[in-house]
């Protein structure tokens, strides 16, 4: 399970993990076969892990990925590698270190001639030959390759036309949870906010490297003081990826920073799993989430969600699914953002009525992947 993790203060990398890990155990259960999982991906030294049985991890730094090292050792053990590139990974918007870190890690497995399945994930943007000659020759030697949106689809089969391109969705869809719905019977609505620590420390610094068309710090205490002077709401600030090594990616920081200026809010305590925090999400009665996957937990329990896009991977995933509600990138200012997130919740039922259609895609899309996932094990167990 490449690129995955057990202990990522990023709860969405979490949810990615234990959803495709659930995914293939059952397709090996299915199919006869008794699995066990080597997690390759970064390493939270700080969080404890997610306990997950028939499950060994190795930990990926420059050391694992040298001549000889950790990666190159456990490759030579496993049967076949699922690489999920941590969801949004296999790009280059985020500089060539990560990059780096994850073309040599595809190159191991392919140098072990192991089958390299990408599992669901956002395949670009790739602006630069530098990028884009490896990451297609990467996908060439592949022996499937899945775009969780139709954008990465397109982007994929425009640098690798040869190569077989299929679509499916992302894979914590079908994270598992606890249902809370019951709690949102209650006589307040229950708003959370899962302000992004990124976004919020881009705007302070005036960085804006996602090209957001408005000021996400103030959009945020805009929405905060817009909710916070309803008498018909409580507002839950929702951390969901609470990094200790940065700050400035901290979501649990911020919602410190939030909950001082807002005292009305309710500050979420920091979750442990990222089933924790969907199971937490399912009781709310709208969420407005500026992490993917807090969004896709929402999404997934029936809750009423507003994502804030800082990238096309929003529109190209929950495009996919009919899903329009959202944020943008580009075209909004503050009070205009603000205002949509306000006539979401004013338009509840419509949004869970969309969403209980949407899932109803999910399974269908995601019915091509297990199979692959089924074909795949079944070959690479069969007597040699």
């Amino acid at each position: 399970m490449l690129w995955h993790s057990l202990n990522s203060g990023n709860l969405g990398v979490g949810a990615l993990t234990v959803a495709n890990l659930t995914i293939a155990r059952e397709v090996a259960l299915d199919a006869g076969l008794s699995p066990r999982f080597v997690i390759m991906g970064a390493r939270d030294r700080q969080r404890p892990a997610i306990p997950m049985p028939d499950c060994q991890t190795v930990p990926i730094d420059w050391r694992a990925l040298g001549p000889g090292g950790a990666l190159w050792r456990a490759m030579a053990d496993v049967d076949c590698v699922l690489d999920i590139g941590a969801g949004d990974s296999f790009a280059d918007i985020y500089g060539a270190r990560r990059f780096s870190f994850l073309l040599i890690s595809k190159l191991l497995a392919l140098a072990r001639n192991k089958p390299l399945i990408l599992s669901p994930q956002t395949i670009g943007p790739f602006t630069k030959q530098a990028y884009m000659a490896p990451a297609a020759f990467v996908m060439r030697r592949s022996h499937a390759v899945y775009a969780r949106d139709e954008l990465s689809r397109d982007v994929a089969r425009q640098m690798a036309p040869s190569v077989r391109i299929d679509l499916a969705v992302d894979v914590a869809f079908e994270l598992p949870f606890e249902d809370r719905s019951h709690l949102r019977r209650g006589p307040l609505l229950r708003v959370g906010v899962n302000p992004s620590g990124l976004l919020f420390s881009e705007a302070e610094r005036g960085s804006n490297r996602f090209g957001l068309s408005y000021d996400y710090a103030r959009f945020t205490r805009k929405l905060l003081a817009a909710l916070q002077a309803r008498d018909d709401v409580e507002i839950h600030l929702v951390p969901h990826a609470t990094s200790n090594g940065d700050p400035t990616d901290d979501d649990g920081a911020l919602c410190d920073r939030l909950a001082a200026e807002f005292p009305a809010a309710h500050r979420v305590p920091n979750f442990g799993t990222p089933s924790q925090a969907k199971s937490y999400i399912s009781g709310l009665d709208l969420l407005v989430g500026a992490r993917m996957h807090a969004c896709i937990a929402a999404f997934s329990a029936g809750v009423p969600v507003v994502p804030v896009a800082y990238s096309r991977k929003f529109t190209g995933l929950f495009g996919l699914l009919g899903y329009d509600t959202m944020i943008p990138v580009s075209g909004v200012e503050e009070e205009q953002a603000v205002a949509l997130a306000l006539e979401a919740l004013a338009n509840r039922s419509a949004l869970a009525e969309a969403e209980a259609a949407g899932m109803a895609k999910v399974h269908g899309l995601l019915a091509g992947y297990r199979n692959t996932l089924r074909s795949t094990f079944l070959a690479v167990s069969a007597p040699a």
